[in-house]
């Protein structure tokens, strides 16, 4: 998956002018210098995330060579970073299935609802403080093994 974070709604326009001998009879200067449109661009900011990807681990390459060319499509310089969350979401990679597997965060889509700790007190909404300690320590057991392994 893929998401496009900025759209080009800016419309560009020239007021075209002539440059020949015996030009001055036909031009009007700047009076109705609107213009007429001749393409789109999308206003960025420094840092801006312009293009985001999804995909699997095993893919990783052949996403970060597509990214590699498609920055060179675009004017000025880009940087391709690779990201600690999960998906489009914002639970870093580490955090996410401990965190699926006590129930507190639910798939929805190309992201995840995160389950706040408000609401009736029931059996199925209760948390207990050891689940969530026991998706911490998991979540940091799989972090150093994965340091370990020599990922990022």
């Amino acid at each position: 998956k893929r998401q496009v974070s900025t759209q080009s709604t800016w419309v560009l326009r020239i007021n075209k002018m002539l440059s020949c001998a015996g030009a001055d009879r036909l031009q009007t200067g700047m009076r109705g210098a609107f213009g007429k449109p001749v393409g789109t661009a999308a206003r960025v900011h420094i840092g801006q995330v312009l293009i985001s990807v999804r995909g699997r681990d095993t893919h990783k390459q052949h996403m970060m060579e597509a990214l590699r060319r498609a920055k060179m499509k675009f004017p000025g310089r880009q940087v391709v970073v690779q990201s600690t969350k999960w998906g489009f979401t914002q639970v870093t990679r580490y955090e996410y299935e401990p965190l699926k597997y006590i129930g507190m965060v639910r798939p929805d889509g190309v992201s995840v609802q995160i389950r706040n700790k408000k609401g009736a007190i029931t059996k199925k909404n209760c948390l207990m403080q050891h689940q969530i300690d026991e998706a911490k320590r998991i979540a940091a057991e799989q972090h150093v093994k994965d340091g370990e392994a020599g990922g990022t």
